[in-house]
């Protein structure tokens, strides 16, 4: 069945979202390779990167498939900054592990629960990848889960500095579910349920985590706004550049 010009217009703009997201999310957490706090962690985190990049393939690939959009390696390498439309948490620069797991545990719960949603979306391509790849997400997240009930119930400074990365990170994640102008089109197409519908059920998940960690968010935290329209922060364009470095070198090579 054709796919109407206003759903093609909202299906391109969530695709976009969520393969970008998963695009600079897997390079940000490839950097830990080889300086991962213990061995097992660096093995972990290049797994969770690899996931991410296969994931992010995937959903340009249904970009480039059945939407009409450049191949995979030429919107992942050769877009402008403005044109993505990855949130401002993925974007954040590799720091010390708090920050990394806090994030990890923010945004992949957020993911898990998103490609549960469209396990019975009516863009069937979606859906299919959707019923693929929720188990991976599901290891990402028993993974995060883990360590962040392990971490934070440690020592008092392993607490304190739990808090604090969960205090930084915690409004960059709000930023997840920035709505699109699409929001109702998705809905009544039944295509994807929303973003609200999502915070609320990502909400309802990692608050009783959380609890038992021992770690507080504030009610009153405000959303880091912006990136899904495009308006990023100082620390994806270096990224941008590093990650196209060689493709740009020539775009029509075969390897």
């Amino acid at each position: 069945m054709p796919i109407k010009d206003t759903s093609r217009t909202a299906i391109k703009d969530l695709l976009f979202r969520m393969a970008d997201d998963c695009l600079i999310l897997g390079h940000r957490n490839s950097e830990w390779v080889g300086i991962g706090p213990v061995l097992e962690e660096d093995i972990a985190f290049a797994s969770i990167a690899q996931d991410k990049l296969g994931h992010a393939l995937s959903l340009y690939s249904i970009l480039h498939e059945h939407l009409g959009e450049p191949d995979a390696d030429t919107l992942a390498f050769m877009r402008p900054e403005g044109q993505f439309k990855c949130c401002h948490l993925v974007e954040i620069p590799t720091q010390e592990y708090d920050i990394a797991l806090v994030r990890h545990f923010l945004f992949d719960t957020a993911d898990r629960l998103r490609f549960e949603m469209l396990v019975g979306s009516s863009f069937e391509p979606l859906a299919q990848l959707a019923r693929k790849i929720k188990g991976e997400i599901t290891y990402h997240t028993m993974h995060a889960n883990a360590f962040i009930r392990q971490l934070s119930r440690g020592s008092e400074e392993a607490h304190f500095r739990m808090q604090s990365a969960l205090n930084e990170v915690y409004p960059l994640a709000l930023g997840i579910f920035e709505p699109s102008e699409f929001e109702e089109v998705l809905a009544q197409e039944g295509i994807f349920a929303g973003e609200a519908l999502l915070e609320k059920s990502w909400l309802e998940t990692i608050t009783p985590i959380l609890e038992q960690a021992g770690l507080t968010v504030s009610a009153n935290a405000e959303a880091a706004l912006g990136g899904r329209k495009g308006y990023h922060t100082e620390h994806l364009s270096p990224l941008l550049e590093e990650m196209s470095e060689v493709f740009a070198v020539d775009p029509t090579a075969e390897w």
